[in-house]
């Protein structure tokens, strides 16, 4: 019989950061970026199936057979993890990324000046993006838990699964999961406004309806965090206008240009000792930026993060700059980073 948790505890033990175990191929534990191998055999498809199933309830598993796609937490020793099923060419796949018992602080994290007031925004939109696994999660949890330990606020986050787990410190903190506690993002933020929230955390703006109502939220008084899966932050605003189509793209640009309060663009380095470090762009929405988004000249946005310096907008070229500088990374991983067009 397969012992999954015998996966789990050596990913916990390397301090791995996502486990990759597929029906038909070796099992495998991301480490500092890397892949290694856990075994020298591949997982026999049937048994990590039952091995699967036996972790997971009779819903969750019907909804598996159903979709051929699952998103659950599951916790370990004291240890969450994120896991994601998914079928494979007829074999079964999990992959499952490590949530860090605490939440990282600012410090650990390397916020920058203009990144650490966005916690302390009362209304308004801040977008965090980048590819899967670059962190997002993490640094708006890291942003939360400063509202947590500030302000007496009311946090509503809407996540699938939860992942970070918060303890109220001055803030009340209701921690939703889309299939257990609600049907989706849309339909918990649909109600969400009637719970008299301040801080409302929507774990990924997925469709028009999710998109409308977090922007609904923001333009009536709430904060409003929440992800895209873009590279840049002039890709993610384009990203929420190209959902919406004719007329409807005006009205969202508009809502936009006033709610939004930044989008920060992150990517996980290497770093020098090994482990991994983010690089961002940020973007401020300042008047000037506010004009473009509501006249949809959004092609403009990255001559005028480059530019933004003094209201605090860092370009990904600058941030991969100043982590050479600062010693984090080597000119070789910078450069990669940045293409061939362009050299530190």
């Amino acid at each position: 019989m397969l012992n999954l948790k015998s996966f789990f505890k050596e990913a916990i033990k390397k301090d791995a950061s996502d486990v990759h175990l597929v029906g038909g191929e070796l099992p495998m534990l991301r480490v500092e970026g890397e892949l290694i191998e856990l075994d020298s055999k591949p997982l026999p498809n049937k048994e990590l199936e039952t091995a699967i199933f036996g972790l997971i309830s009779k819903e969750q598993a019907e909804k598996f057979q159903a979709e051929k796609e699952l998103d659950f937490g599951y916790e370990l020793e004291g240890t969450r993890f994120r896991v994601n099923l998914h079928q494979q060419q007829d074999n079964i796949g999990l992959s499952a990324r490590l949530i860090p018992a605490e939440v990282p602080t600012p410090e650990d994290l390397r916020f920058e000046p203009a990144f650490l007031e966005l916690g302390k925004l009362l209304d308004g939109l801040v977008l965090i993006t980048g590819p899967t696994g670059c962190g997002k999660s993490t640094t708006i949890a890291s942003l939360i838990e400063e509202i947590n330990k500030t302000r007496k606020a009311h946090i509503v986050t809407v996540e699938d699964p939860i992942e970070f787990i918060f303890k109220d410190k001055k803030s009340l903190i209701e921690q939703r999961e889309v299939g257990t506690d609600t049907k989706s993002f849309a339909n918990a933020l649909k109600y969400v406004l009637r719970q008299d929230p301040n801080v409302i955390f929507v774990g990924e703006m997925r469709d028009p309806e999710t998109i409308a109502t977090a922007l609904t939220a923001a333009e009536t008084g709430h904060l409003v965090f929440s992800t895209l899966h873009t590279l840049s932050a002039a890709e993610a605003i384009e990203r929420i206008v190209d959902v919406f189509e004719g007329a409807r793209q005006k009205q969202v640009l508009i809502q936009l240009a006033d709610v939004l309060r930044a989008v920060v663009a992150q990517q996980l380095i290497m770093a020098k000792d090994g482990g991994r470090i983010s690089a961002r762009e940020i973007l401020l929405n300042t008047p000037a930026v506010a004009n473009l988004i509501r006249e949809n000249n959004i092609a403009q946005i990255k001559s005028v993060i480059q530019t933004g310096a003094k209201d605090g907008m860092v370009s990904m070229e600058n941030s991969l700059k100043q982590l050479v500088k600062d010693g984090m990374i080597s000119e070789e991983t910078a450069n990669n980073r940045m293409g061939r067009s362009k050299r530190i």
